[in-house]
């Protein structure tokens, strides 16, 4: 069974079911209603643009625009204002009208981030952090560990998945004024400096660790794994931070040290990142000569990315899983390798977010992300979806499940005007996001109610930290989830019904496939809380839909044709269909 439980109304990023300490990445605010002073200061970006600095954010095009001579109207238009208007105004709130009045005509991707919004989002893409090395959730009104980073300060003083921080410095931290924010304020510091703290362990007595800041990784490969009973690796890469091919490097390392030469990699959620870190992992999978991606725009000279030697896994075979919410450099990924008939890319069409940003800066007011090109697959198919003043493009998601694109293939548009054809022969489209060779619908069978609610009131999250906590001793020597006794998912599903007994949900008398699937979401959260991350992805692979379709075509020596180009989809099809008729 698939256990993908589609939402209502489709987000392009789940809700965490935890709050890590500094992978917090706040989105863009909403743009602001326009104001009386609107229409009088509709251009005045050029305010921000005209002393326009440059600040290093990792982004493949950087440039500098310097201050002209010439201040133009809009400027004077503001001192006049300033200067001789009836009422009292604040200048800097007439610049963020006129910024957010101009980037709202321009495209969905061009924004304005205060200093403390950059600061923020830079963290996750970066790769690295300064504290003490937790995940955390805030649940009624106490601070609990979610999970502790490998190598950081946390894990090696022996704080564990389901510790309360309940004090810093002496000071109690619980109540209803606990906040992230709070939290990042009290734990967050320079590598070196000292903070102590209070940890109540269920079933023990409160005690006082004193840790030593350092430098945190934050992880971009959070899994790599063999599949079971195969002999096919799996890779999950939530984001394309700076130290993201390194990662990806190491964990094909890791399958390739287990004799491995079939590879999945999971993009599935990954709205992207940094053009950088996904060119090179693209590379190590082509042959001398073969394009990754190429960018171009009206001011931005056609700049072409391709490999200049045969990659070290060039002669694996690869299948790509992406989804609705695979954004940006997991479209530019999963377009290469189908692009160059490299591999077979698996699930439902991409987002659609095809638009390069450059970043530029004033030191001391935040920058201006703006749109300077856009991204183009080898064939030259454009992956930015549509957008304009007659698009909704924050219901694309709503649309999608509406029109039934989510549920069946012949709902995707594929306009012929858009249609391209790669070196192999294979049909492809344009006109937004890329549309997979292999197309794995929602699984509607599969989806639970119950399982929903809880998972969203934090309940099954919770259910699971006891679960472990009673059962800790038992269960903390082992290696991994593999060797969890038979019985410990079920167990942990008896556990989530209590629970979610007493909060006053309503448990249904469930069974079959819908039991199945609580008892999987509920035993990969036990495993993710003993074993780490990985062990979450590794256990939620085993009712995996789209897995299991990467499974059929890799495993097919038939079907490495129709991914080498040499068949299409359509004849190795009908190829099957034969074969299962008995013609």
């Amino acid at each position: 069974m698939n256990p993908e439980l589609p939402p209502p109304q489709p987000q392009p990023e789940p809700q965490p079911e935890s709050q890590p300490e500094v992978r917090y990445r706040p989105e863009p605010e909403p743009r602001r209603s326009p104001s009386v002073f609107q229409p009088m200061l509709y251009a005045m970006v050029l305010v921000v643009g005209l002393a326009l600095g440059m600040q290093t954010g990792g982004f493949e095009n950087q440039r500098v625009i310097g201050v002209g001579e010439s201040r133009g109207r809009l400027v004077h238009i503001l001192d006049q204002i300033e200067h001789t208007y009836v009422d009292p105004i604040m200048r800097e709130e007439l610049e963020a009208v006129a910024v957010d009045a101009i980037l709202e005509k321009l495209d969905p991707h061009s924004y304005y981030f205060s200093p403390e919004e950059l600061a923020a989002m830079a963290e996750p893409m970066e790769g690295n952090f300064e504290g003490i090395g937790v995940e955390f959730l805030i649940n009624a009104d106490t601070l609990r560990v979610v999970q502790t980073i490998a190598g950081g300060p946390s894990e090696e003083a022996g704080i564990r998945a389901g510790d309360c921080i309940v004090s810093v410095e002496g000071e109690p931290i619980s109540g209803p004024d606990l906040t992230n924010a709070r939290v990042l304020e009290l734990l967050k510091g320079p590598r070196g400096t000292e903070v102590r703290i209070g940890i109540h362990r269920p079933g023990q007595s409160s005690f006082d660790v004193t840790l030593e800041r350092d430098e945190i990784p934050i992880h971009s490969v959070v899994a790599a794994a063999t599949i079971p009973d195969s002999d096919i690796g799996y890779i999950k890469v939530v984001r394309f931070a700076a130290n993201t091919a390194e990662e990806f490097e190491a964990a094909m390392e890791q399958l390739d040290a287990a004799a491995l030469k079939k590879v999945v990699v999971d993009l599935r959620g990954n709205g992207g990142g940094y053009l950088n870190a996904v060119v090179p992992m693209v590379k190590s999978f082509l042959r001398k000569g073969q394009m990754v991606v190429y960018t171009e725009g009206s001011h931005s000279p056609r700049r072409t990315y391709k490999a200049s030697r045969d990659g070290r896994w060039v002669d694996w075979d690869l299948a790509v899983l992406i989804d609705e919410s695979s954004a940006s450099a997991s479209e530019i990924f999963a377009g290469a390798i189908q692009d160059n008939d490299r591999g077979v890319t698996i699930g439902r069409r991409s987002f659609g977010k095809g638009l390069v940003q450059e970043e530029f800066g004033l030191p001391g007011s935040g920058a201006l992300r703006l749109t300077v090109a856009r991204f183009y697959t080898p064939t030259g198919r454009a992956i930015q979806k549509p957008y304009g003043f007659d698009v909704d493009y924050g219901d694309d998601y709503v649309e999608r499940y509406d029109s039934g694109e989510l549920f069946h293939r012949d709902s995707i548009p594929r306009p012929d005007s858009l249609r391209y054809e790669t070196p192999g022969g294979r049909v492809v489209y344009g006109g937004g996001g890329i549309t997979p060779d292999v197309f794995v619908p929602f699984d509607t069978s599969s989806y639970s109610n119950f399982l929903a609610d809880v998972t969203w009131a934090g309940i099954l999250r919770d259910a699971a930290f006891d679960f472990v906590d009673a059962r800790r001793s038992e269960l903390e020597g082992l290696p991994d989830w593999q060797s969890l006794p038979a019985s410990t998912f079920e167990d942990a599903v008896e556990v989530l019904v209590a629970a979610a007994d007493s909060a006053g949900f309503v448990v249904p008398d469930f069974a079959g496939w819908e039991r199945d699937v609580i008892r999987q979401r509920m035993g990969a959260q036990v495993s993710r809380n003993l074993f780490g991350e990985s062990a979450y992805h590794e256990v939620m692979l085993g009712q995996d839909r789209m897995v299991g379709e990467a499974r059929v075509w890799l495993e097919n020596p038939a079907n490495q044709q129709v991914i080498a180009g040499e068949l299409s989809l359509q004849t190795k099809q009908s190829q099957q269909n034969s074969t299962q008729n008995g013609i």
